[in-house]
């Protein structure tokens, strides 16, 4: 397989092993925001390069640590951009922490601090939603979350539910600036109760785990697309995964030294992958 760009024009391979052959089984995890889109607004070629995973078959995950929207709302972001895809191509934080909720403790109760795509996750993996005795306090990003609600969750740890987080992002992206993210409201619950929360988003490996069985591939099969170092890209590194970093984003080339690990390969956006396909 050619190299995508020269030298000069990209930080190329910073492995010796070279990308996957054209002939060899493979399957990508792909970020969104800073990947596909910035806002509102879809990032040249993006819409190409998954259009191309989708004729020629090649399985795909869009993984994303925003657990406000439901497997639907992404689909109908997507398509608003162009993008049109189904709802098995969608794969959220909040799925990860459904699941494993459930399988720790099936047909369980938790108190919500985030939006609706997390209660619909929780709901359609059999949980109850309980402000009373729950067995879990899950934390997602929210626009509502006030001090009450906060003070609520946290005398629900104190008397014995576990702390579980969807992320541990300490800020979304948002049109004109950023907002306080996921990590940042439990940064607060974890302070307040000297509790540790676990966390099951990117860079977790039980997220990155059960994403690849998704796509039914070995870790070598897998390819992680991500446009931020300390979530996207560390958590397939971790995994074994080959991880592609766009400068799209959040990371810059100039961040790159600030970091004790890089990515396989580093390119302006995704449109500079399409050769690869």
């Amino acid at each position: 397989m050619s190299v995508l760009a020269t030298p000069s024009e990209v930080c190329v391979n910073t492995e010796t092993k070279l990308p996957p052959t054209p002939d060899k089984k493979c399957g990508y995890l792909i970020d969104m925001d800073g990947v596909i889109y910035r806002g509102n607004k879809l990032i040249p070629g993006s819409d190409y390069f998954i259009q191309s995973l989708l004729e020629k078959e090649i399985p795909f995950l869009f993984l994303t640590n925003n657990s406000q929207r439901s497997r639907c709302d992404v689909v109908l972001k997507l398509a608003n951009l162009g993008i049109n895809v189904e709802i098995e191509h969608i794969f959220t934080c909040s799925i990860s922490t459904a699941r494993f909720l459930a399988s720790q403790k099936p047909s369980g109760s938790a108190y919500v601090i985030g939006d609706a795509g997390l209660l619909t996750a929780l709901h359609d993996h059999g949980y109850a939603i309980n402000d009373t005795n729950p067995d879990y306090v899950v934390v997602g990003e929210g626009r509502l979350i006030n001090f009450e609600v906060l003070e609520k969750g946290l005398q629900l740890i104190m008397d014995g539910a576990k702390l579980i987080a969807t992320n541990l992002d300490p800020n979304c992206p948002i049109d004109g600036g950023i907002r306080p993210g996921c990590g940042s409201i439990v940064a607060f619950l974890e302070t307040a109760s000297n509790r540790k929360a676990l966390s099951l988003g990117k860079p977790s490996p039980i997220m990155m785990r059960m994403a690849r069985k998704e796509l039914d591939l070995r870790t070598e099969e897998v390819t992680m697309i991500g446009d931020t170092m300390d979530t996207d890209i560390l958590g397939g590194l971790q995994m074994g995964y080959r991880t592609v970093l766009v400068y799209s984003g959040s990371t810059q080339p100039h961040d790159l030294d600030q970091y004790p690990y890089a990515p396989s390969l580093a390119i302006p956006s995704l449109k500079d992958l399409i050769t690869e396909l």
